[in-house]
């Protein structure tokens, strides 16, 4: 085995196991002018997103795992005793520039351990998109991990070549990362995010003024557009059953990041045992089931007008026999049935089987004329899973929903096939309607 394939085997693996690597949310870039190098558009063999929705595939390697932190949940911390490999940046520009061109990939997703320090770290990552971008004109798609405490000028640089960045805040609290991170800061890093979310402002401020002034009347349009800083956001990880933190305390901090900082996604990995694990971390992995159900309760918050407190049971957890949205219904029969004729969309956005696109076709087919039962079966299985929660004029819903609580074990199944699948694919997809929450 050549040092370049042994480096690949070492560090593709170490690399499995941060989850916030999809590829949504980028600009559009392409060399059909004959200029540059790749595109961000086609179709890859991995589960990434390109900004139209298509599947791309994503190079996704650690600069190196080294690491002179001692973060007890990580494989790669100082003390562990894995093997150990480090790319030069002229070996990851060489080696996505030769995947690409065997049509392998359609980007990379590049993150590190820390080495010598932050600062000369994360000048390695920023050179490796600085070649790509100037030195070989590739537009594909970068997504670079950054380091909280590098220096701001790095991180400018970072945004200026990269679609997306991201910035792991790994546990929910401070409390949990001094006893499991020591010299990491949640405060430094929530310090990073907001610099970030004040760069994307200034960005998407100077493009928004830049397009006004070329759609004014005699404007020819050829001015230089204002320089980009990742496109795509910026995204972060949490680490889920590593410490004793509750679904409510992950979904509060999460609710308090995409407030403050306006992150694009929060990423859920479920805590697997590493080798020669310290005594303070569990002995058993996270059920999977769990992280989907993060996924589930995110999901509900983003886009249905849900608050984390109200998602999770009176202990602090989610169900993890059935979907959040289900659980809260449930547990409020003094909201249902509602009627689909009168309801205003947020009433409708929380019935159980009924998601936005669903939701909208009612509310357009409803003012043209009354809605039946068979228009919800026109929905399909949403539609369906809906009419025990809705009155209509034809329809009136059971009044027990225990056969609601009995699942089928296919059903069951089913389910824990679906966390199991976001759990091997939770690294590479932006997961577009996670299962529970749509149907």
């Amino acid at each position: 085995m050549s040092n370049v394939a042994r480096k690949i085997r070492i560090l593709a693996d170490a690399a499995k196991y941060d989850a916030s690597c999809a590829s949504s949310g980028g600009t559009r870039r392409d060399s059909k002018d004959q200029q540059g190098l790749g595109s961000n558009e086609g179709m890859g063999i991995c589960h990434s997103y390109a900004p139209d929705g298509r599947c791309i595939s994503l190079l996704k390697i650690l600069l190196t795992n080294w690491c002179v932190y001692d973060c007890l949940y990580c494989v790669n911390r100082v003390s562990s005793d894995v093997e150990r490999a480090r790319f030069s940046v002229k070996e990851v520009v060489d080696l996505t520039l030769d995947f690409y061109r065997r049509n392998l990939i359609e980007g990379l997703f590049l993150s590190s351990g820390i080495i010598r320090s932050s600062d000369y770290t994360m000048e390695q990552l920023v050179e490796v998109a600085r070649q790509l971008r100037e030195d070989h004109g590739f537009r594909g798609y970068i997504h670079l991990k950054t380091i909280p405490d590098a220096d701001e000028v790095l991180l400018a640089q970072a945004g200026r070549y990269a679609d997306r960045l991201s910035i792991n805040i790994e546990l929910p609290s401070q409390a949990s990362l001094d006893a499991l991170a020591p010299g990491k800061s949640s405060q430094q890093i929530r310090q990073s995010m907001a610099g970030m979310r004040l760069r994307l402002d200034e960005a998407r401020e100077q493009h928004t003024q830049a397009e006004q002034i070329r759609s004014l009347p005699g404007q020819s349009g050829g001015g230089a557009r204002p320089p980009r800083f990742a496109p795509a956001g910026q995204s972060t990880q949490m680490i889920v059953g590593a410490d004793a933190s509750d679904d409510r305390t992950i979904l509060q901090t999460s609710a308090s990041l995409y407030a403050g900082y306006r992150l694009k996604r929060v990423y859920y990995s479920a805590f697997s045992p590493i080798p020669h694990a310290s005594a303070q971390l569990p002995s058993q992995a996270a059920p999977l089931v769990r992280e989907h159900r993060l996924y589930q309760a995110d999901w509900l918050m983003r886009f249905y007008g849900f608050d984390a407190g109200e998602l999770v049971l009176p202990g602090g957890m989610l169900s993890m026999e059935i979907d959040p949205k289900l659980a809260w219904a449930l547990a409020h029969p003094e909201l249902f049935p509602v009627d689909v004729n009168r309801a205003h969309r947020e009433a409708l956005l929380r019935v159980p089987g009924l998601g936005t696109r669903s939701v909208q076709r009612l509310l357009d087919a409803r003012r043209v004329r009354q809605l039946r039962r068979a228009d919800m079966e026109r929905l399909g299985s949403a539609g369906r899973k809906a009419l025990d929660f809705v009155v209509l004029p034809d329809h009136r819903p059971p009044a027990s929903l225990q056969h609601l609580l009995q699942a089928p074990a296919r059903t069951r199944f089913a389910e824990r096939a679906m966390a199991a699948a976001d759990r091997a694919q939770g690294d590479l997809f932006d997961v577009a309607m996670p299962a529970g929450v749509d149907g």
